[in-house]
């Protein structure tokens, strides 16, 4: 049974504004293709997402393909910061985690380099279709399998990270602000666990490859927490896209046993992050963002209180 359908103008797998091959440092391209070991030929720019760092598919003379990241230092800190935790995290996931597999990083100049595999695959469709939502579930099961208990990477537990996220409810405008925010301060016992959760997850970090099976990308925000977060993340797309989620959670392997009120607990508490997000002023470097954020909002707002049976 199809749900009720969120209508958006985002351009998606057309976010980000990123900075192409041929504009960066000399210096740099150089780097890379030591690295690589073959001049570049072919970048192809992957403007999904809602970040301004280089990010493109790198074919070389000889063939080979490569998927590279890049952040100034100076220019973009926070970016380059990210990546550098990126890679952290990446090298510490085991080889049965479903990511693109980190081949190596470096520093030039102020620039930090990041490369993965290159996979041949593509974003989940949008409007999300049942297929694709089946494949990108899959993939989140076996990553909940992979990463419990969680590899030994220092990490915030979900407890610690999403602590800050009920108060947030004292700046949104919503008629049942204080309901929904005592639901959120009820977190800690449904968030609690011991798997790492990657709680990014989304069309635009899933590639879906030609063999039906999918991969999770940009390991920025894990955390540690209940194996079945991410399972749950994952719905807010298909969700406001118009697929039957319900009737996806009553047939899932680890969302099945969750009780309705955890669910509604933790919906109740990310509503509240992308409520407060939304608000935030437009970055220059991702005009898209607030957009995305308040769209998820409207989503999972909805989405609770169809569960909870209050008016929508």
């Amino acid at each position: 049974m199809m749900g009720r359908v969120f209508p958006t103008a985002i351009p998606h797998g057309r976010t980000a504004r990123r900075l192409p091959w041929a504009h960066l440092p000399p210096l740099v391209r150089h780097a890379v293709e030591r690295r690589l070991g073959s001049p570049v030929v072919d970048a192809a720019s992957q403007d999904s997402g809602f970040t301004p760092g280089f990010a493109s598919v790198l074919t070389c003379a000889d063939g080979t393909r490569t998927f590279v990241k890049a952040a100034s230092a100076k220019a973009q800190q926070v970016f380059a910061d990210a990546y550098r935790e990126e890679a952290r995290k990446l090298a510490a996931l085991p080889a049965a985690v479903p990511a693109p597999r980190l081949l190596w990083t470096d520093d030039v100049a102020d620039w930090f380099l990041l490369a993965t595999e290159h996979v041949d695959a593509r974003a989940p469709h949008r409007p999300w279709r049942d297929d694709d939502l089946a494949a990108a579930s899959a993939m989140a099961v076996a990553m909940a399998g992979a990463l419990t208990p969680a590899p030994r990477i220092p990490l915030d537990s979900a407890v610690e990270e999403f602590a800050t996220w009920p108060a947030l409810w004292d700046r949104i405008d919503h008629p049942r602000a204080a309901e929904i925010r005592a639901l959120a301060e009820r977190y800690p016992d449904v968030v609690a666990g011991d798997t790492l959760v990657h709680t990014d997850i989304r069309d635009d970090n899933i590639l879906l490859r030609p063999d039906g099976t999918a991969l999770l990308c940009d390991w920025n925000w894990p955390t540690v927490g209940a194996p079945w977060l991410d399972s749950l993340l994952l719905l807010i797309g298909p969700r406001g896209d118009g697929l039957d989620v319900e009737a996806h959670i009553a047939a899932h392997p680890l969302l099945a046993s969750v009780p309705a009120e955890h669910v509604d607990v933790f919906l109740a508490l990310i509503l509240g992050y992308f409520a407060a997000s939304a608000l935030q002023p437009v970055p220059p470097t991702s005009p898209y963002i607030r957009e995305a954020q308040a769209w998820q909002r409207d989503v999972v707002d909805h989405w609770l209180a169809e569960r909870r049976g209050w008016s929508v």
